[in-house]
C-alpha cells in the first residue's frame, strides 16, 4: 500500500492521535511539555507539523530513558517520547494498525484491539481441557531492547510501499535515548513506553506466531510472552 503519510498526517488523524495520548496521560518527554501543554500547542500549530511531516523535516527529539525494577529483578528501559512525538507514533499506528492486525495470528493477545489478558488465559485453558497439560513457557529476555531493525523494515515492506512513511519510521527507531545523564544513538530496539512499539512488535513476533502454527502447536502469546501447550 503506498500513500499512506497522507493519511497519517491528517488533521483528523492527528488529532484522533492527540485524544488517545491525552488519554493515556505520561509524563513529558525531554522538552518538559505536558500533555495539556502540547494540546494548546496543537491547536494553534497543527499546520505546522503537518508541513515538517510532509516536507519530510521533522525530527523526533531524544527519548527519556528510565529504569524501572521489575518483579523478577533486575530492570526493564523504557523510553518516554516527548508528547509531540508521541502523537506522531500514535498517528502512524492508527494508519497502519488496520493493515497488520487482521493477518496477526487468532492466538496474540497482546496490544491488539478487543483483546487482552484474561482472553489469553481462556484460550490457554482450552488447550488444557484438549490434553495439552504441558506447558513450554517462552519468555524474550530483553525483546524490545534487541528487535532488529533492518529485519523489521522489511517485514513493513511486505505490506506497505510508502517510501516516506519508511523513513519517518527509520527516523524514530533510531531516535537517541538518553539515561542518567548519557545520551546514546540507538541501533536496535523499540524501548517500551513509545505508542508505536507495540505494534512494530507485533509485527516482528507474527514471524515466531507463524512458526509455531506451521508446526501444528497450540500456544498463546502476549507480547513477549508465550506459552506453548503439548501433551507431552
Amino acid at each position: 500500500m503506498t500513500n499512506l503519510r497522507k493519511q497519517v498526517i491528517s488533521f483528523s488523524n492527528l488529532q484522533k492521535a492527540y485524544k488517545q495520548v491525552r488519554s493515556n496521560g505520561g509524563s513529558a518527554g525531554v522538552d518538559k511539555m505536558s500533555v495539556k501543554d502540547f494540546g494548546a500547542w496543537f491547536a494553534e500549530h497543527y499546520q505546522d507539523l503537518q508541513m515538517e511531516l510532509q516536507q519530510e523535516i521533522y525530527k523526533p527529539q531524544t527519548v527519556k530513558g528510565i529504569q524501572i525494577p521489575k518483579p523478577t529483578g533486575g530492570f526493564r528501559q523504557l523510553g518516554i517520547p516527548t508528547v509531540k512525538d508521541r502523537v506522531v507514533q500514535q498517528a502512524i499506528s492508527q494508519v497502519l494498525q488496520p493493515i497488520f492486525d487482521p493477518k496477526f495470528s487468532p492466538n496474540s493477545y497482546g496490544f491488539r484491539p478487543k483483546r487482552n489478558a484474561h482472553q489469553a488465559l481462556r484460550q490457554a485453558c482450552k488447550f488444557v481441557k484438549l490434553g495439552k497439560t504441558k506447558a513450554v513457557d517462552l519468555d524474550l529476555a530483553k525483546f524490545f531492547d534487541e528487535v532488529n531493525h533492518q529485519r523489521l523494515m522489511w517485514l513493513l515492506g511486505t505490506r506497505i510501499g510508502d517510501k516516506p512513511l519508511f523513513r519517518l519510521i527509520l527516523k524514530i527507531l533510531k531516535t537517541d535515548i538518553l539515561t542518567d545523564g548519557l545520551q546514546e544513538q540507538r541501533t536496535k530496539g523499540t524501548p517500551q513506553g513509545s505508542p508505536l512499539s507495540p505494534l512494530l512488535s507485533n509485527i516482528v513476533l507474527d514471524e515466531l506466531d507463524q512458526e509455531l502454527s506451521r508446526r501444528g502447536l497450540n500456544f498463546v502469546r502476549y507480547a513477549d510472552d508465550a506459552q506453548i501447550l503439548v501433551s507431552s
